[in-house]
């Protein structure tokens, strides 16, 4: 038996190889990656028709209906090559298959070794920049982001702690972005539409916002809207503070009662809607966004953001919600908020001027201007060293390097 090896560095060449040395017939018995390319172990067709057992040992020819075989001293031998080749795996696809591993196995040894030399720069920050990772630990441990404090690290001055403490939190309440009076909402008039996910405290703004027009302006110059028919009752809320402030209440379906609604109420100095809620990946809330925008007249929109929520669902809510815009924000349930951090956060990144903090169920009273110096504040206040989501200096770069190994391997997964 004249087995013969072949080793090239391509399959492709490999084969040509194989045809150059045992002709186009050669039956190929093996092929597997090996350190120099690709080996092909095969045999000429001839020794393979040498292997066949003797004419006498095969069974009976078929009938003379059946279709015609091949002659005797060959048939084997075909049936024989047919079988290994079967077997064999194409070498150009085992090449594709094999690219791709490596290129994979290449990722992963990437997504390894960026985790590594993150630990080993966020290890070094205390020393080599403490004020820097007094910032990192701070604004992690106040429910900010990660993305808005590598944004402060990148642009912080040298400095010591102290400095930089006192530099970052005079930079957050520069860029806290806060309606600075009420009198241009209540006084300037138009439509104001609340938007927001289900219980974020829509309805209940609604009214503190409509008691406080009604004491500046009285209750015939303003309208209260609804659009909230999903829920049984669910405007029946919002009709009991009309009925209490004297203001009438409608409620709408579509667009075409809103434009019509709208019209009917032109004479009105302000308009509040409020919005039905739900989730913010409910498809219906591009159409509810829709609905407002093609209303025929400018909607103020404003977003209800609730201060208890987790910084990635708020940061959702807002991507939901602003396909159109958004004129500013709410802070709700700033009263029930364990932390401000994520919802301030959200506002920054996202430029949301907050109009007002909700913080109660009372009418109007728990509905007050923002300031930023209090959120700031209140912000960094929250968490004690008690709180069990509080980081310890010697915590933070292993949880920076893990942040960074989860990304750098979801790149891999994803690509």
């Amino acid at each position: 038996m004249n087995v013969t090896r072949i080793v090239a560095k391509t399959s492709r060449e490999a084969m040509r190889q194989l045809r150059d040395a045992l002709g186009p017939d050669a039956v190929i018995l093996s092929n597997r990656q090996v350190e120099d390319g690709i080996e092909v172990l095969a045999m000429p067709a001839e020794d393979i028709a040498s292997m066949a057992p003797p004419a006498t040992d095969l069974p009976k020819a078929p009938s003379p209906a059946a279709a015609p075989r091949p002659e005797p001293d060959t048939a084997p031998a075909v049936a024989f090559k047919r079988r290994l080749v079967e077997r064999v795996a194409v070498p150009s696809a085992d090449s594709a298959q094999l690219a791709q591993s490596v290129i994979g196995e290449i990722k992963s040894m990437q997504a390894k070794l960026e985790s590594q030399l993150a630990d080993i720069v966020w290890r070094d920050l205390p020393g080599r920049d403490p004020g820097a990772a007094a910032v990192m630990r701070d604004m992690l441990g106040a429910g900010f982001s990660a993305a808005l404090a590598r944004e402060f690290m990148e642009s912080l001055p040298k400095s010591d702690v102290e400095h930089a403490q006192a530099w970052m939190r005079n930079t957050l309440i520069k860029r806290l972005d806060i309606m600075q009076s009420e009198t241009d909402l209540l006084d300037g008039g138009g439509v104001f539409a609340l938007m927001g996910p289900t219980g974020a405290g829509k309805t209940t703004t609604t009214a503190k916002l409509a008691a406080r027009f009604v004491v500046r302006h009285g209750a015939d110059k303003l309208a209260l809207l609804t659009t909230d028919s999903y829920r049984i009752g669910g405007h029946e809320q919002l009709r009991i503070y009309g009925k209490i402030l004297g203001v009438s209440v409608h409620a709408v379906r579509d667009a075409a009662d809103l434009r019509l609604a709208l019209s009917e109420l032109r004479n009105k100095h302000t308009v509040l809607i409020d919005t039905v809620g739900m989730s913010q990946r409910d498809r219906a809330v591009a159409e509810q966004v829709e609905m407002l925008y093609q209303a025929g007249k400018p909607i103020k929109r404003l977003l209800l953001l609730n201060a208890t929520s987790h910084g990635e669902t708020l940061n959702e809510v807002v991507q939901a919600y602003q396909a159109r815009g958004l004129d500013g924000c709410i802070l709700s349930k700033v009263d029930e908020a364990a932390s401000l951090g994520p919802a301030l956060d959200c506002a920054i990144r996202h430029r949301l001027m907050v109009h007002y903090l909700a913080t109660g169920q009372r009418v109007p009273e728990d509905l007050h201007l923002a300031n930023r110096q209090y959120l700031i504040h209140r912000a960094f206040k929250t968490r004690t060293l008690a709180s069990p989501w509080q980081l310890d200096d010697s915590e933070l770069p292993f949880m920076l390097s893990g942040a960074q190994g989860v990304a750098a391997e979801s790149a891999v997964s994803l690509g």
